[in-house]
Order: structure tokens, then sequence, then C-alpha cells
């Protein structure tokens, strides 16, 4: 194995399920009682907005209640300690990496506290609710909407994403299914680019067999252990 200096890693919601943040593909499909389809497309946006947009309030007032685990501590603190590139790249929508105190993050599906004007485009915090209506700062317009990436829509920073993938010695895959693309296609990305591939995950995922090595177990535990064992190889 080559020695390891640029690392990128993907997290999933089985980073955050631990801090009691329901995964999206909970049992039947549904998250938390609703289809992927009533909450999370651009057509369920128009067809009912007043939803879309009360499920997305209640999932950021939710936040005052959960922390950062084991998992998004560990990940801070190999963002502090890591002299050589990284970048940790999140599905979650959540803002437990950054209360953790991670910093070299990217979130590709947006993120909860931001609201996003679908006129103009900007992306402004957000952490009350966001009503239907709601009035853009920038340009006017009363079309704010949860700066949430839907089904069938572009994940942010792409570019970005595949640059730092092309240049990663490791690849890392934590707490996520394994279904869900683009995401879903880095580690081809990686293993393309010759870097290592591990993953670590509650149970398979439908992408561990794409991987040099895949650790099975609680990512509060994983997470802290591999983070140790890498720093001490550093030193």
């Amino acid at each position: 194995m080559q020695p390891v200096r640029n690392i990128v890693v993907l997290t999933g919601a089985g980073v955050s399920a631990e801090s009691g943040i329901a995964t999206f593909r909970g049992p039947g499909g549904l998250w938390e009682g609703h289809r992927v389809e009533d909450v999370c497309t651009p057509a369920a946006l128009r067809a009912d907005p007043a939803l879309v947009h009360r499920f997305y309030d209640l999932r950021r007032a939710a936040l005052g209640g959960v922390a950062p685990n084991a998992a998004h501590h560990a990940l801070a603190a190999l963002d502090r300690a890591w002299p050589g590139g990284l970048l940790i790249v999140t599905q979650n929508v959540d803002d437990l990496h950054e209360r953790a105190g991670a910093t070299r993050l990217l979130h590709m599906h947006g993120a909860l506290l931001s609201a996003l004007c679908a006129a103009c485009g900007v992306r402004t915090a957000h952490a009350g609710a966001l009503p239907p209506g709601s009035r853009c700062a920038a340009c006017g317009a009363a079309a704010l909407r949860p700066d949430i990436v839907f089904f069938g829509e572009m994940p942010y920073a792409m570019d970005r994403i595949v640059d730092a993938i092309g240049g990663c010695d490791l690849f890392v895959s934590v707490g996520t299914s394994g279904a869900v693309y683009p995401a879903a296609g880095f580690v081809e990305w990686a293993n393309d680019r010759g870097a290592a591939t591990l993953e670590l995950n509650l149970e398979r995922s439908a992408g561990s067999d794409r991987f040099d090595e895949s650790r099975l177990g609680p990512a509060g535990e994983l997470v802290p252990a591999w983070v140790d064992e890498l720093l001490r190889e550093r030193r």
C-alpha cells in the first residue's frame, strides 16, 4: 500500500443514527412515516409545499435534541491532526460534523440549517421555521425552500469532490448504504485512481465488494479505532 497523504471520507446516515437521527431508508422505505416521493422530490414540493416545508421544519427543530457522537468527534480529531489533504464529504443534512469541530467538510446533499432561493440560487443560514412563500433577502422573491438536494437534483460541489477523489491515496466510506448515486460510485472512482479503499459500516452495503477492506460494526466504535490506528501509523 502506498503512503497515505490525501484522504477523502464519505459519511452517510449511519454516522448520525447513533445520535438519534433517523436514517433515510427506514422500515418499509419510509422516512419517519413519509414516503421519499412525498417529501424529497421537486414534484413533492410543487404538489404540496406546506407538507414539504413542515417536514423539514420539524427535522430542523429536532437538531436541538441531538448531539455529535464518538464517530463525529473522531473525524473532527482527524481533521485537526491530519497534516495532509482531507475532505469529509457528508450525505447528511444535519450539523453534527460541524458541532464536533470538523472544518474540512462538504455537504453534498444540502443542509437543514440553510435556505435556498429557488429564484436566484442564493443559499443563506436559516435556523427557524421556513413557511412556503418566505422571501429571499437577496432578490426579494417569495421563493425560499429548504436547502436540500432532492432526488433528481444535482448534488453540490461535484467538481470539488471529483478532484479530491482523483487526488486521494485513501477513500473511506462510513455508514452509507451504497445504494444512492452518485455517492455510491465514489469508491469506483477511487479504485480507478489506485487509492486504497475502506468501508466502515454496521453491515455489508450494496457496494461492499468494491472496497479493499470492510469493517463491520457501529460507527461510534469503528471510526475512533480507525482514526487512532491511522494517526499512530503517521507518527
